[in-house]
């Protein structure tokens, strides 16, 4: 059986490496798409948005409805894809370590 000492580091562990985690996801980039690839996103894991990229072919006035759909459906496809990098990122931190069921990280 561990010692009181031996769990409070462990949790101490598991601190700095969810730490380290949040940090690494604003490093992980994801693209999400609309309008098969006519609008583009690009954003971190942790659902930071780095840059838009829009065709050049929707920017005539006329079709102010359409670009302004495809931009919100680019976003959402990116901040999905996003907190899908994520969720697998907090996963592999989690997987070695035993929790009770129904815990969830982080704390």
């Amino acid at each position: 059986m561990k010692s009181i000492e031996d769990i409070m580091a462990m949790a101490q562990n598991v601190q700095n490496e969810l730490t380290k985690a949040q940090a690494n996801l604003d490093t992980i980039e994801v693209e999400g798409a609309a309008g098969g690839g006519l609008v583009k996103v690009k954003a971190s894991a942790k659902g930071r948005i780095i840059g838009v990229d829009i065709d050049e072919s929707l920017l005539a006035p006329s079709e102010k409805q359409m670009l302004e759909d495809l931009v919100a459906a680019a976003l959402n496809d990116a901040r999905a894809k996003a907190d899908a990098a994520a969720q697998s990122e907090m996963s592999k931190l989690s997987s070695g370590i035993p929790l009770p069921p129904g815990f969830k990280l982080p704390f």
